[in-house]
């Protein structure tokens, strides 16, 4: 009964669209949209700076004057839910990358593994990770990996590495490797912007 119960009370400023810094960044946006948006880490801070007085006055950026965003539709917005769900838990974030990356491997057929009887435990590996993590991916998919730029990520050195691999032990071990890569990355040098805004 004497035991002090600490409230973990943030004290907010018209100002604080961080959500969190860590593992990833991820912000309230400053603009109306469905979808959330992907940029780099300069350009979120310029953004920021440039429009900081919308901040105080909760005046809204027009979308159309974001450059060099990318909007997080289709296959991209359910990995985005999924991550965003789990977004103080930095090894379920992993997770659900790594399953992302388990899912691009099967609608994009990069290993020609998947186009045999050994695509069942891929298949089953998938199935079980997203009842474990409770993520799912809904209607036409297409792209379920966020874009990185080139300059920080070879992509088309990793699709080569996987569709070299001889067993679906070693797939999912080059899948694995390569999202926490990826996942390392998209830390450092990216913010991602939620929809909604935390000042009305």
């Amino acid at each position: 009964m004497g035991s002090v119960i600490h409230l973990d009370i943030k004290r907010e400023t018209a100002e604080d669209t961080l959500i969190t810094a860590k593992p990833w960044e991820f912000r309230w946006s400053l603009w109306r949209g469905r979808y959330f948006i992907l940029m780099t880490k300069p350009l979120a801070r310029r953004l920021e700076e440039e429009h900081k007085g919308a901040l105080f006055t909760g005046k809204e950026i027009p979308l159309s004057h974001l450059s060099g965003h990318i909007p997080l539709k289709g296959g991209l917005a359910d990995t985005i839910r999924g991550i965003f769900r789990y977004r103080h838990h930095d090894i379920k974030m992993r997770e659900v990358y790594y399953l992302a990356g388990l899912v691009d491997c099967m609608i994009n057929q990069v290993s020609p593994l998947l186009r045999t009887s050994q695509i069942r435990k891929i298949y089953e590996k998938t199935m079980t990770l997203k009842k474990i993590l409770d993520v799912n991916w809904y209607g036409q998919l297409d792209q379920v990996l966020f874009p990185i730029h080139d300059h920080l990520y070879d992509e088309g050195s990793y699709r080569h590495d996987l569709a070299r691999a001889q067993s679906p032990e070693e797939l999912s071990r080059l899948v694995r490797e390569r999202s926490d890569h990826m996942f390392d990355i998209l830390s450092c040098e990216y913010t991602f912007y939620a929809p909604g805004r935390r000042v009305e």
